[in-house]
């Protein structure tokens, strides 16, 4: 364990208290989508007025964004900027407030869902004014960042910075438009294409420059390697912040909304391929020569996997986007293999990835190698399976609503891989969840490293 050094400018504190409020959250939250995905073969299971699948859905979806990815992200930021600027985050005081705001406001936002105040909007169901407790957050996280890098000690901003900087000033005014503006601006179809930007923005303003801020940032370090190339990074920055903010319509194809808008997002969509692949092939040509770190080191290891979930579901999602495409998938599960295998296994995965490098650090924890080891398979196993198993049924299903089969008939179909899913589920959550476990019961020494 390396010693606290005078030079580390990182408040470990707060970076811990973010970690913790983060197991705490993907302890929680996977275990509401183990109980959603059980309801698929057994509807009356543990239903009551509060827990009915209505109500427990925007229950899970909001805590694995907001909760597991986004307070893990934010424990990193603390982390990241103070040592890519070389100075101690600006006015650390207020670090504080932004950790138990954010993540005390979801935690009753969560529970006023549960106890049905919902705006009715995918992602946005957060009873107002409670979403301005999470943007509050964000401004002050913000300001920090941003008076950080002002005072800095190092020359040039790392690539890392600039995705941290897009994700924090991108999703500051996505929260804002879609929990303040969306629900009020237009009726009809206009709420809904107006809707689709808003849920595409989270994922690809907030959840996507995060999640590669982090593996630009771990990956190299993790293994002590350089990054492979800082054009292919500006390359995969620029085309992301170019393409990604028309894509929210392609879930609205052959919908009363204009036809010439449905086929911006499908060649917006198509052109996502540029930035995944090119970050995809920065995160392999990191490891050239040295992949040795892929078999010893686990956040190298799980950082690899997430790289190869995030090129998979992100291809997937280019590819349905077509109009050809969509007629067999559209309202199967084919979507919902998609968004686990970006959401679960590329963005989760990778900041968990991160808590193996930064825990030890910040704690002076050490933690099991035989649980990492056991969790590390439990989750690459689970979300392979479970991608497998959604992609399969959602063409068979789809393909069978093609041919005319009655969609009853289809959902009936449909049980024996819901219920393949579930186990699937179970194994990864219960592998996420290790993480933090084994990481929290960690066995102290005698000081915190750098």
């Amino acid at each position: 364990m390396e010693s606290h050094s005078e030079g580390d400018h990182v408040d470990n504190r707060i970076v811990s208290t973010w970690m913790i409020w983060g197991f705490f959250w993907a302890i929680f939250a996977p275990a509401v989508g183990i109980l959603l995905s059980l309801k698929f073969n057994y509807p009356d299971l543990l239903s009551t007025q509060h827990s009915h699948f209505g109500r427990l859905r925007p229950v899970h979806v909001n805590g694995v964004i907001f909760g597991v990815f986004s307070a893990i992200f934010l424990g990193l930021v603390y982390y990241m900027v103070p040592k890519l600027t070389g100075v101690r985050m600006y006015r650390e005081t207020w670090s504080k407030y932004a950790v138990w705001l954010w993540n005390g406001t979801l935690l009753l936002a969560l529970l006023s869902v549960l106890f049905g105040y919902n705006k009715g909007l995918e992602v946005a169901e957060l009873p107002n004014p409670l979403p301005l407790g999470l943007i509050a957050a964000l401004v002050i996280i913000g300001i920090q960042v941003f008076m950080s890098i002002a005072r800095r000690n190092e020359e040039k901003i790392y690539v890392s910075l600039w995705y941290i900087i897009a994700a924090l000033v991108w999703t500051g005014i996505n929260l804002v438009y879609g929990n303040l503006v969306v629900p009020y601006a237009a009726p009809g179809v206009n709420n809904a294409a107006l809707h689709g930007l808003f849920l595409h923005y989270v994922v690809g303003l907030w959840i996507t420059p995060a999640g590669l801020s982090v593996v630009y940032f771990f990956l190299p370090v993790a293994a002590r390697s350089p990054l492979y190339s800082h054009k292919l990074s500006l390359v995969g920055f620029w085309s992301l912040a170019f393409f990604y903010p028309f894509v929210g319509i392609h879930h609205y194809l052959f919908s009363p909304i204009p036809a010439w808008t449905q086929t911006v997002a499908i060649v917006a969509s198509v052109m996502l391929i540029i930035p995944v692949w090119t970050v995809v092939v920065n995160f392999f040509g990191t490891l050239k020569g040295n992949w040795s770190k892929f078999h010893d080191d686990f956040t190298v290891k799980l950082i690899i996997f997430g790289a190869a979930m995030y090129f998979i579901g992100s291809t997937q999602g280019s590819v349905e986007a077509l109009r050809s495409i969509q007629k067999p998938t559209h309202f199967t599960d084919f979507v919902i293999a998609h968004s686990h295998a970006t959401v679960f296994g590329g963005y989760v995965i990778w900041v968990l990835s991160a808590c193996y490098y930064v825990w030890p650090r910040v704690t002076g924890a050490v933690f099991h190698e035989s649980i990492a080891k056991a969790s590390t398979w439990m989750i690459m196993l689970g979300i392979s399976g479970m991608v497998f198993i959604l992609t399969l049924q959602g063409l068979i299903q789809g393909t069978g609503l093609m041919e005319g089969t009655e969609f009853v008939d289809s959902i009936v179909s449909m049980k024996p891989y819901w219920f393949l899913r579930t186990l699937t589920g179970i194994t990864m959550d219960v592998g996420i969840a290790l993480v933090g476990i084994n990481l929290l019961m960690g066995q102290r020494t005698a000081g915190t490293g750098t």
